[in-house]
């Protein structure tokens, strides 16, 4: 896009008119039902998602399967009723379809999820392998017999059973006490061990005994034969640290071995080539105090020795599958606020664009004759299935039908002091303009290492524009889709370059004619709520701010979080001192709104809470002495770095709601009565 005197705007897309929307109510919102996840089958004849919709009690979503129209022409059609749902969809060679799902019987209401197959000549479902894990993951082969399952085993059980009875004692006895020999020991909101997981044949076989933790959130994939599997592998690294190599496992003896190991990098993603020669994976170099992660593309023959494809292309793989004739690798990478599909020659590592339209593409199934099925979202549209054809045109397949919005999608781009352009998606109510313009909510995305460019059910911009704001979503320094080099601006400076490219993009979003500058806010979560808390102790421009699961005192935060040896190569102690928002807590005169999940392992709440007795004895905007304050603290005990139960949500967004009435708008709105 061209700078137009450091700012720009191009109207993207827009919504049909109304108010009557469902983001104008909170109950509406949460009733839309949730596109995830696509299975294709083998000859491309049927396709199949997930949809998730609330159940009644509006406590919980549940998915369950429907089958879509690949021509685009028929309805979808349900196909799956299940009590607790149904996930993990997937299709053997002869066409049956595999899931995932807890199917309670009069001996077991909450028994684990196992896998079940659906005949293709029809019938009802039946069990195909139970493992007392559960069944986390699936993977069949294309054109063979084989399946394989991925499961948790507590160390010392001796085979299936052993580990049913093991897991019967320790829940009988309440015993939850875990007893570790390395790192890490929590990941995002449960702790780790004992039980390990492994990866099983849908017969029960072990293929990978004793894995250790090697196998903790691994990726693997099934040659199309159903030979072998490959996946990373995790290995102790020094330093607390783990890295990942590749390994391949032989289905029907179970040996394994090492074949790609990069001491530089972090490997994943593995996708066997049709005729199962090679493997093409993703290699994300282990980055320093100083030098930002690259994630490149690689592919390996297994007679020979690995070739990064991508090396001269400027954007990061965050998918990769094999078109069905091995011609191609087809990847998905964020690219200026999109997600659009490429394909890589294998040979010779050209790029070449498939798809390139305002969407974000996820999920991409190939079929036969260079069809390739996916998901695709962007922010005017939630996740929807597409089919699209090898000339690239792209068809929707019926699936649900998109909700009206209350407003309409600008691009703004920005010029940062340094000459850099920093590029946002503005979101407006209707009918705003120079006579009535609107107020500024500017939301910052987690991460950092991310980008705004895909529908988000948790973070939706829509549910504020119906209640009358301008929603800035912009991607400063260190978000991705821009080049190596504007990672690398913000890395290891948090509170530099993406600080002065926010304040960039907010003034740009200023001088729209529809934003009303003098009503501003700024709120965000995780990295995202790291910089309001930032922006809170350098500038007094907004009128509150709200900061979700956020770093506070970066100190305490790098030994504590979920994950320390990522922490520790970005950030030194000397990097942790200068960017901490804690040390300018004096500063802050705006008042917060902090909210924060007790289970929130990735940002502990220890960060809530040191910020919250900070923000009461040591800013601008101290309690009195009666303990009146500015200030609100929203805390959800049994939430994690997200907020997933819908009536959590629901509240979060009335209290968000409410705080910016007062402090914005100068208005009084109540607080929901289920707070008690």
């Amino acid at each position: 896009m061209k700078s137009c005197g450091g700012v720009c705007y191009e109207v993207q897309m827009a919504s049909t008119a109304g108010s009557a929307t469902p983001f104008g109510d909170l109950d509406d919102f949460l009733a839309l039902p949730r596109v995830s996840g696509l299975a294709v089958s083998a000859d491309g004849s049927r396709v199949v998602t997930t949809v998730a919709t609330l159940n009644s009690k509006g406590t919980e979503f549940v998915s369950s399967l429907w089958e879509l129209d690949p021509r685009g022409q028929q309805p979808a059609r349900r196909i799956t009723h299940g009590e607790k749902g149904e996930s993990s969809p997937s299709f053997t060679a002869d066409g049956d379809m595999l899931f995932v799902a807890a199917r309670p019987t009069p001996d077991d209401d909450t028994p684990p999820k196992s896998l079940w197959r659906l005949p293709a000549a029809g019938g009802e479902a039946v069990e195909a392998a139970a493992l007392p894990g559960g069944v986390d993951a699936v993977a069949p082969a294309r054109s063979g017999v084989e399946i394989v399952v991925s499961s948790a085993v507590l160390p010392s059980a001796t085979d299936t059973d052993h580990d049913k009875q093991l897991r019967k004692a320790r829940k009988d006895h309440k015993v939850s006490a875990v007893l570790h020999a390395g790192y890490p020991v929590r990941h995002w909101d449960h702790d780790l061990g004992p039980e390990r997981a492994h990866l099983f044949s849908a017969d029960g076989r072990d293929l990978t005994p004793d894995p250790g933790d090697a196998l903790r959130h691994a990726d693997f994939d099934i040659s199309g034969d159903g030979a072998f599997v490959v996946t990373a592998w995790q290995r102790p690294a020094p330093g607390a640290a783990v890295r990942s190599t590749l390994v391949r496992i032989d289905v029907a003896t179970a040996q394994r071995s090492v074949i790609v190991d990069d001491a530089d990098a972090d490997l994943g993603l593995p996708a066997i080539s049709p005729d199962g020669r090679s493997v093409a994976f993703t290699r994300e170099t282990i980055s320093t105090p100083h030098q930002a992660p690259r994630t490149t593309l690689c592919l390996m023959d297994f007679d020979g020795e690995p070739v990064e494809l991508t090396a001269q292309w400027d954007r990061w793989p965050t998918s990769v599958a094999w078109s069905v004739d091995g011609s191609s690798l087809i990847v998905t990478a964020d690219d200026n606020g999109r997600g659009p599909l490429f394909a890589v020659d294998p040979a010779s590592g050209a790029v070449r664009p498939i798809v390139a339209d305002d969407f974000t593409y996820s999920d991409v199934r190939p079929a036969p004759g260079g069809v390739l099925f996916a998901l695709r979202s962007s922010y005017t549209t939630p996740p929807h299935p597409v089919r699209i054809d090898a000339d690239g045109t792209v068809t929707e397949l019926p699936c649900l039908p998109m909700p009206e919005l209350p407003g309409t999608l600008t691009e703004v781009t920005a010029v940062a002091g340094d000459g850099q352009s920093v590029r946002s998606w503005l979101a407006l109510p209707h009918g705003c303009d120079d006579d009535a313009p609107a107020p500024l909510l500017l939301w910052i995305h987690g991460g950092p290492l991310a980008s705004w460019n895909a529908w988000h059910w948790r973070w939706n911009p829509w549910i504020m524009v119906a209640r009358g704001y301008a929603v800035l979503l912009p991607d400063p320094a260190l978000s991705t889709g821009y080049g190596q080099d504007f990672i690398q601006r913000g890395w290891g400076a948090w509170g530099s370059a993406p600080y002065t490219d926010l304040l960039a993009a907010t003034d740009a979003a200023c001088a729209h004619p529809g934003v009303d500058p003098a009503r501003t806010a700024a709120m965000g979560g995780s990295f995202g709520g790291y910089m309001a808390n930032w922006i809170a102790g350098h500038t007094d421009r907004f009128s509150a701010i709200v900061t979700h699961a956020s770093l506070w005192a970066l100190d305490q935060f790098g030994s504590t979080t979920d994950g320390a040896y990522w922490w520790a190569r970005e950030m030194t102690p000397e990097m942790a001192a200068a960017n901490s928002p804690h040390l300018f807590v004096s500063e802050i005169a705006t008042p917060m709104l902090v909210i924060h999940g007790d289970k929130d392992y990735r940002v502990p709440i220890g960060e809530a809470l040191r910020l919250w007795y900070e923000l009461l004895s040591r800013s601008a905007l101290p309690a009195g002495d009666d303990g009146s304050t500015a200030h609100r603290f929203l805390y959800f005990p049994s939430e994690n770095h997200w907020v997933l139960n819908p009536q959590h949500a629901k509240i979060w967004y009335q209290v968000v709601t409410a705080f910016l009435s007062t402090h914005v708008l100068g208005e009084d709105v109540e607080l929901p009565e289920m707070l008690g």
